[in-house]
């Protein structure tokens, strides 16, 4: 076997080089931070940090299969432990597992697991815990959202007392990658296979306190964490505040160190607050609009085509994402993965073209609803309406629906046939593929399925050959634009700010606020 303690880097580049490219087209320092920027500072233990998020739902639970939002992306990233993590320069790196090691023809790997890692409550973490956790999100009667990215796996054991292995049906040259996934966490085993994930009981960094859904999570520095060098603060109390005005004021105000979800209209403004750091950095993130498949007239390619061409880009980035981001070919892979595919046509905005396809479908105009609430992503409403706009001149009728941001991602997305959607994107094309473009993913939004996509999936997971990959990679990120459910215009940077306590590092550009790892990150001065 090939002993791998940090696998190739995945889908994207170091953020330093990213951005490096990307700076010049975006206005941004290479550093990824536009405004009051401040030289890194020893990290300091203790203090008090308060993060306003742009996300939360009454609606949320600590069930790992359910995660959905920013929110609880940082809740579990925080509290939990993962057999595998992101590290900030793209890399897999340990965590609960402490090495691992696969076959040549990667189907069987075996991951060891650390010693002396404990869950807040004082118990060790065991070799049935992680089995019973991975197995959470397995079997036929799983609703967990992690299941796509498991059901490779046919068959898991132990070896010894340390030593976890997984047999998967085919290779699969980017599976350590599927356990940073932040619904993967490692709960505690309940003894009869399950796991017990309602007690809140994590083997990360920071211990749970309080947990009221939509409102607000405090969490302590959990003091025996096996890793001494992460956790610096003491206290975290992270706010669910989706209302944007309010997440700028508590922030200037000094009532909050740090807020996601800016507003991009005045983050140059914001950021000449000499107290305030704007950060920038470019990702795989990328807002777009789920057209199900499964309702006509949405059923019809020609249809969808129709609405792909019906949409200026480059009006988005210019006036949603005031450029910070990029114009999409609507599939995800953009330029910050690996397999990214440069030649791959765009799809213009040409009324013309939209009028052509609907003609192809038997339709002389079209009239379609449009889901949209800023808690989508910011700017989703007025993105809405941008589209409106374009789409009057091929004869298509947006008919722009605002609902509540609360309860959008439990009452609106996957259930709407046309809603706007934020997707942070994934270490790997594999996971983002498998995630949100497999057919009958549970996640899938457009409810989109082609056979050849499907095919090329399983393939392109175990093929090792580079060249081969890029390969189908390629031919899927065609069928993907040409065919699938989603339209997806833009691909926008991570942007939030912090307060002038915050001290960090470079910055991980895989999730927002550092990765979403900031409570693992971060520190406080003064």
């Amino acid at each position: 076997m090939t002993l791998i303690r940090k696998p190739t880097t995945f889908a994207q580049p170091t953020r330093r080089a990213f951005l490096g490219a990307t700076a010049a087209a975006a206005g941004l320092a290479s550093t990824g931070t536009l405004l009051g920027v401040r030289p890194a500072r020893a990290q300091e233990r203790g203090g008090t940090i308060r993060v306003a998020k742009g996300h939360g739902n009454t609606s949320d639970t600590l069930d790992p299969a359910t995660w959905t939002n920013g929110f609880t992306v940082a809740l579990s990233l925080g509290m939990q432990g993962f057999l595998t993590k992101v590290a900030v320069d793209g890399t897999a790196e340990p965590d609960i597992a402490e090495s691992w090691e696969a076959t040549p023809d990667a189907k069987t790997w075996r991951f060891k697991i650390r010693s002396g890692a404990t869950f807040h409550s004082g118990k060790e973490v065991t070799l049935d815990d992680v089995i019973d956790s991975v197995n959470y999100h397995r079997g036929e009667n799983s609703t967990s959202v992690a299941k796509p990215l498991v059901d490779p796996i046919v068959e898991i054991t132990k070896d010894g007392s340390d030593t976890v292995v997984f047999q998967l049906e085919t290779g699969s040259a980017d599976f350590p990658f599927v356990f940073t996934d932040y619904h993967m966490a490692i709960c505690p085993s309940d003894g009869s296979g399950g796991i017990d994930w309602r007690s809140g009981d994590g083997c990360g960094p920071y211990r749970l306190v309080e947990f009221d859904p939509g409102v607000v999570a405090r969490l302590e520095r959990f003091e025996n964490d096996w890793n001494q060098d992460r956790g610096f603060i003491q206290t975290v109390e992270m706010l669910s505040v989706v209302d944007l005005n309010a997440r700028t004021t508590a922030l200037t105000s000094g009532d909050v160190d740090a807020i996601d979800k800016l507003d991009l209209k005045t983050v140059g403004l914001l950021g000449r607050n000499p107290n305030v750091g704007i950060h920038s950095i470019a990702g795989p993130q990328y807002y777009s609009f789920a057209a199900r498949c499964d309702v006509s007239p949405l059923d019809s390619v020609n249809v969808r085509l129709a609405l792909k061409h019906a949409i200026n880009r480059e009006e988005l980035v210019e006036k949603i994402l005031f450029g910070h981001g990029t114009v999409g070919k609507d599939q995800p892979i953009g330029p910050s993965y690996r397999f990214h595919d440069p030649d791959l046509a765009q799809t213009p905005y040409d009324p013309d073209k939209a009028k052509f396809y609907l003609k192809e479908a038997g339709l002389d105009s079209l009239d379609v609803e449009l889901s949209a609430a800023d808690a989508a992503f910011p700017g989703a409403v007025d993105a809405a309406v941008l589209y409106q706009n374009s789409a009057t001149a091929a004869g298509i009728n947006v008919n722009v629906k605002r609902v509540p941001n609360d309860g959008y991602w439990s009452d609106v997305w996957l259930k709407d046939p046309f809603c706007a959607v934020y997707w942070g994107g994934r270490p790997t094309e594999d996971q983002i593929f498998t995630t949100a473009y497999a057919g009958g993913a549970a996640w899938n939004d457009s409810y989109w399925q082609n056979d050849r996509f499907d095919e090329l999936l399983v393939a392109a997971r175990a093929e090792l050959d580079e060249a081969k990959r890029r390969e189908m990679y390629g031919e899927m990120q065609q069928i993907a634009s040409t065919d699938g459910g989603t339209v997806l215009p833009m691909f926008a940077n991570f942007v939030f700010a912090t307060g002038a306590r915050v001290v960090h590092g470079d910055m991980a550009s895989n999730f927002d606020q550092d990765g979403e790892r900031w409570m693992e990150r971060w520190s406080l001065s003064g």
